[in-house]
């Protein structure tokens, strides 16, 4: 894979969406987030108000260091903080690794208006327009079809034969497998969506 650019901190503007670097104001309904256990129904567990205190600054640096992350995500209208959606390198060993993942996770009152879909697709126009990637990934458990329809709604395609077991979770987990899907830069540009705003510039 090609190496992302460093560039200094952006910022995203949609339609309805801000996508941020992250601010102290933020932690506390990130942890709310974090415990509600229909949100992380698909992960191994909820989080502490620690290990969600240390994922807002392991995200806020990385947006710092390199211009880009997984930036924090705000209503425009209330300025109303909803989750996170952006960009990772991924730390686990696997086959389709190394690559930079699209990510998403928002309150569950924010689910159903497609504020992921919207803001994955401001993500992605960075991920293929500034930074120059060729491929962005996107991995769930398989049993996470929310997330999964997303990908989908994206324009990503599943990879079968990149389907992986998650060698984080033990074997017989209920979350081990993962389904894998693959999105290049000439598709997405071939089928933008047009639904959604676009970045506004970088500052």
């Amino acid at each position: 894979m090609n190496l992302p650019i460093l560039l200094p901190p952006a910022e995203l503007r949609t339609a309805r969406l801000l996508l941020r670097p992250w601010r102290p104001s933020d932690l506390e309904p990130f942890a709310a987030l974090n415990a509600d256990p229909s949100v992380m129904e698909h992960f191994p567990a909820i989080l502490s108000r620690a290990e969600s205190d240390r994922l807002a600054a392991a995200s806020d640096d990385a947006i710092a260091r390199q211009g880009w992350g997984r930036w924090a995500l705000e209503l425009q209208e209330t300025g109303e903080f909803i989750g996170f959606t952006g960009l990772h390198r991924p730390a686990f060993e696997a086959p389709f690794l190394p690559a930079v993942e699209i990510a998403w996770r928002l309150s569950r009152r924010s689910w159903g208006h497609g504020y992921a879909t919207e803001a994955a697709t401001a993500a992605l126009d960075f991920a293929f327009d500034r930074l120059g990637l060729e491929e962005v990934v996107s991995f769930t458990a398989t049993v996470n079809t929310r997330s999964s329809a997303v990908m989908e709604r994206l324009g990503m395609i599943h990879d079968s034969v990149g389907d992986f077991d998650h060698p984080v979770l033990p074997p017989g987990h209920r979350l081990r497998r993962h389904v894998l899907y693959r999105l290049t830069a000439s598709h997405w540009r071939d089928r933008r969506p047009t639904s959604s705003g676009h970045p506004g510039p970088g500052r």
